[in-house]
Order: structure tokens, then C-alpha cells, then sequence
């Protein structure tokens, strides 16, 4: 063992803080925490942290947090709940161990990666050696690095690099202008409410829990498309209106939906608007498209066909170029289906209540987004196919959605800021084999409610090649099944393709729940030599069983 290994070996920390409970006479607990390693090997340590309590009251509850120095990270947590930000790490206690009787103590413990101890402790909001907290004035980083990530005719999304800060970033600012218009936790936001056809110019900031603000980053400008093309706008108020504007829609027009429910069956088949005149279908939260089909005999391969329903409650087939935007698709076998569809976008729709899958950008729909959404409640009769965003098609079914070389290629699909969950029965999203270099960024994930049917048992299953996944957050609840956070695998196709190769994690959040095993698992180091998956350590986890990642943290 190295000279500092064993120096570190032989510190601890010991702190302590009192709490008053009222008035001098009050009973009131007198926690104190101690940090200690026990144990210490080639790049890092694992500690314990005692509370005990000295007091005549039992405590009801306990907050430890403190600041490791950079270079030293938490690789997993046990027997309490870390909120981890940047250096900064909070810890609170678990269900079984917040109430400290007189006399008595309760433990909890860490992992960390580095050698460096903990700093600038308090326990519930108390400096740890008594006092008040200590005072920190040092603002973070600028962002570096704002680009725009796409646009519609109301709506700029942006990303940029994450700051850094001597205790830890806490949110940005974007700055509309000069104006703050919107403030996030992490590393992109879509900014909406826009005009159509108008430049605007961005700029972030970045804020530590102190309330230190930094200077605006570099501003970046962004255009919003023209969204109706110019074309005409066709209001619609029933179920037929809503069928023939479908089935007679053109290049630059637009197709209001009035609020209200709309139930039959609604395909949009052929009808192709364009990259400077695509054709949109919107409505508010209350224009609601239910289809109670399916009904009729089904095709061999799904496709329109007359007197048979598919029962989905939106079905654009053959039509790229659309922007569906603001209404909700519920009670339906399946929600959004998008066949053949390329360049498509949905954004800001509610899908929930649906039998099977919620949206699914399927034989070869590329380049879609979606953003801004809201999906719940999917797999509500097979559990195993509920999926909240399904992008591509499993091999076994390319002889009927592949139609580039016989592989679906539904690639470059942009997954950004949706809110997904809880009780999706499948994955939250799942990435198919033989699709390729698509974005799934600013999501949050609600695992509660996964089936575990069907090997549903993660937030992401990644069977794609050279996606980034980034600034997302995750969390799993009981009830349901959860394996690990996010999951590659490597699935043999003919033709032979690098599957669950070459996909990089950067900046998401998890918490496995006390459930998980690790945050992100990457099932096959010697199958991806050629385009590995490179795990960031700027991703956190708690709740883990075993930690961050079975694989190799790149820094």
C-alpha cells in the first residue's frame, strides 16, 4: 500500500453539530457524525458515517451534507438517500434509520473514487463543528458551448456544457435576450411561445445553492421555422372534419383541431408536405383522439387497408414532413404510430391509457423529434410491449418495417425534455437494433410501474449504435421490476451490425431506488472493440446496489 494510502487509512473525520429543540428546558437530541474510512485501496476509499445521538429526545430525522474536492467522486451509497450536484453531496436518512433514540446511533456509508476526504460538513443545516454553515462566494463557470438543437415554428431548443463550481452547480438561466425566460437543472431546455419565422438570441447562466450567479455565456442565435409554409389553415371540430382534412392535407397547411373528443380511426396516408412547407395537426391538451378498433382483418404486414382499423390512435403513414403539435391520443391499442414518415416532429402531446406502445418512429421514420411531452400509462393489455418511445423495429419484424436494405433505419430520431411516466409496463424508451446516431436528452423517467415482461426492466434499452444520451434524469419507485437504470445489448442481425455499440452517457441523474444494480450496464466490453460506449463520470447515481457502471468512467 502507497505512503498517502496509508495516511489516508489512519484519518477521520470526526463532526459534530447540536440542534436545539425551543426553549432551554426542551428535551432535544444532540446528534453528532463521524467519518470514517474503512477502507482504502488504489484510487480510492470506502467510508462509514456514525451518527449518535447525546441528547434526551430522539431525533425524527437527519441531513448530512458535505463537498468533496475535484478529483474525488461518489461511486455508490448505502443505507440512506444522496441527492448528489456537481461536488456538492447531500445525504438524508432512509425509511428505517431516521429516528436516533438517546444513546443511541445509526450508520450509513459510501464509496468514493479519489483520495480526498470530505469538507465543509453540516448536519442538519448546521456546520458539522458547530456554528453556522460556512459562507461560499465563489460564482460558477460559464457555460461553454450553447448550440441550438432544433427549432420549430414556436420553439428553440438549446444545449451547452455543463459549468463548474467549487461546491456545486445547483440550475441555469437561459436569458431570452436579456430577460430570464426559463431556468432548468440540467444542461438543455426548450424554450417555447415563440414566433414563427423569427431570429432569436439566447445566452445561460449558471447558479450555485449560494445564489452566486455566473457571467451569461456566449450568446448563440436561432430562427424559428416558418411552421405553416404559408398555407391554409383548416379548422376542425368533429371526427369526419378531422378524417377528411387528414385525407386531403397539403404541403404548407395546417390543421387545427378545436378542443374536444375525437373518436374513430385517423391515418394519414400519402399526403407529404416538405422541408419549407411541412404540414402540421395541432390542438390544445383537451383535443383528445381515442380509437376503440382495432376492427376488421388485419394485413399481413401493417399497412391502410380498407375495412380493417388498426385501432392506433394516430396513424401518419408514408407522409413526412408533419408537425403534430399540443392534443392528447389516449384509449387506443397503440398512440402514435409513424410509418415511412421521415422528418416528422411531436411536440408537446399527451399519449397515455394506450394498450400497447405510446409513439413508435417506425420503418425507417428518420430524422423525427419529439419533445416536450407527456407519456404515461402504456402496456395496458400486454405489459411487455407498452413502451413509452419505441424507435425502430426488433429484426425479427424488418421483412415488414425494413425498407432500406431490409433494416429499419428510423435514425438521427431527437428524444428531448419529454416527461415519461410512471406505469409505462415497458421501457421508457427503447433504441432497436440496426438504428443509428440518435439524441435522448433532458427526459425525465419515472420507473414506477415496469413489468419486467418482455426483459422490461430498465429506463433505456439500447440495442442502437452511436447514440448520446445525456442530461436526463431517472427514478424507480416500488412497485415494479428494475434491473439497471440504462442497458445496451447486443443483438445479432442479418446483415452483421455493431448493436449497443458505440453509445455515450454524459450528465444524467439516477436513482435506482435501492433496487437497481448499477445506473448504466453496458452488457459487452469485447463486442464493441471497435466503437465502445464511453461512460462519462459527470453521471451520478444513488440508490444503487452495486454503483455507476459495470464499465470502464471515462473522465
Amino acid at each position: 500500500m502507497s505512503t498517502r494510502a496509508l495516511a489516508l487509512a489512519a484519518v477521520t473525520a470526526t463532526v459534530a453539530a447540536l440542534l436545539s429543540g425551543g426553549s432551554a428546558q426542551a428535551a432535544a437530541p444532540v446528534l453528532k457524525a463521524a467519518v470514517t474510512q474503512t477502507s482504502v485501496w488504489n484510487g480510492g476509499y470506502g467510508a462509514d458515517v456514525t451518527i449518535t445521538n447525546s441528547g434526551d429526545a430522539a431525533s425524527t430525522s437527519w441531513t448530512i451534507e458535505f463537498d468533496l474536492p475535484s478529483g474525488t467522486t461518489i461511486t455508490s451509497s448505502w443505507s440512506s438517500v444522496r441527492t448528489s450536484t456537481g461536488q456538492h453531496h447531500k445525504f438524508t436518512n432512509a425509511s428505517f434509520n431516521g429516528a436516533v433514540k438517546p444513546g443511541a446511533g445509526t450508520t450509513f456509508g459510501f464509496n468514493a473514487s479519489g483520495g480526498s476526504l470530505p469538507t465543509n460538513c453540516t448536519i442538519n443545516g448546521v456546520a458539522c463543528g458547530g456554528g453556522t454553515p460556512p459562507t461560499d462566494t465563489q460564482a460558477p463557470t460559464v457555460p461553454t458551448g450553447l448550440r441550438s438543437t432544433g427549432v420549430t415554428s414556436g420553439s428553440v431548443s438549446l444545449a451547452w456544457t455543463a459549468s463548474t463550481d467549487n461546491v456545486g452547480v445547483t440550475g441555469y438561466e437561459v436569458l431570452l435576450g436579456n430577460a430570464v425566460n426559463a431556468t432548468v437543472t440540467g444542461t438543455s431546455a426548450t424554450i417555447t411561445g415563440l414566433s414563427p419565422a423569427t431570429a432569436y438570441s439566447f445566452s445561460v447562466r449558471a447558479k450555485d445553492a449560494a445564489g452566486n450567479t455566473s457571467a451569461a455565456s456566449t450568446a448563440v442565435s436561432a430562427t424559428t421555422s416558418p411552421g405553416t409554409g404559408g398555407g391554409t389553415t383548416v379548422d376542425v371540430s368533429t371526427a369526419a372534419q378531422l378524417q377528411a382534412a387528414l385525407a386531403a392535407a397539403t404541403a404548407g397547411q395546417t390543421i387545427k383541431l378545436a378542443a374536444g373528443t375525437y373518436r374513430g380511426s385517423f391515418v394519414v396516408n400519402g399526403r407529404a408536405g416538405t422541408a419549407s412547407q411541412p404540414i402540421t395537426l395541432s390542438g390544445p391538451r383537451d383535443a383528445v383522439l381515442i380509437n376503440d378498433g382495432p376492427t376488421g382483418e388485419a394485413p399481413s404486414c401493417p399497412a391502410p387497408t380498407a375495412g380493417w382499423d388498426s385501432g392506433y390512435g394516430l396513424w401518419v403513414f408514408g407522409s413526412p414532413y408533419w408537425n403534430l403539435t399540443g392534443f392528447t391520443v389516449q384509449e387506443s391499442k397503440k398512440g402514435i404510430v409513424l410509418d415511412n414518415s421521415h422528418h416528422t416532429t411531436i411536440d408537446s402531446v399527451s399519449v397515455h391509457h394506450v394498450d400497447e406502445e405510446a409513439v413508435h418512429f417506425r420503418r425507417s421514420s428518420a430524422d423525427g423529434i419529439i419533445r416536450g411531452s407527456t407519456i404515461t400509462d402504456t402496456g395496458l393489455v400486454q405489459p411487455g410491449y407498452g413502451e413509452g418511445v419505441y424507435l425502430g423495429s426488433a429484426n425479427s419484424n424488418w421483412a415488414c418495417h425494413g425498407n432500406n436494405g431490409g433494416i429499419d433505419r428510423s435514425d438521427r430520431v431527437q428524444v428531448l425534455d419529454n416527461r415519461i411516466g410512471p406505469n409505462i409496463a415497458a421501457e421508457p424508451i427503447d433504441v432497436k437494433e440496426g438504428t443509428y446516431e440518435g439524441i435522448i436528452r433532458g427526459n425525465t423517467f419515472d420507473g414506477q410501474g415496469i413489468s419486467g415482461q418482455n426483459s422490461a426492466d430498465s429506463w433505456i434499452d439500447v440495442k442502437g449504435i452511436g447514440y448520446l444520451i445525456e442530461d436526463n434524469t431517472g427514478t424507480f419507485r416500488s412497485p415494479g421490476t428494475f434491473a439497471n437504470g440504462y442497458e445496451t445489448h447486443n443483438t445479432s442481425t442479418t446483415p452483421s451490425l455493431p448493436n449497443g455499440c458505440g453509445n455515450v452517457w454524459r450528465n444524467n441523474r439516477s436513482d435506482l431506488g435501492g433496487v437497481g444494480q448499477y445506473a448504466i450496464n453496458i452488457t459487452s466490453v469485447s463486442k464493441c472493440t471497435a466503437m465502445p460506449n464511453v461512460v462519462y463520470a459527470s453521471n451520478t447515481v444513488t440508490g444503487a446496489v452495486k454503483g455507476l457502471t459495470n464499465a470502464q468512467v471515462t473522465p
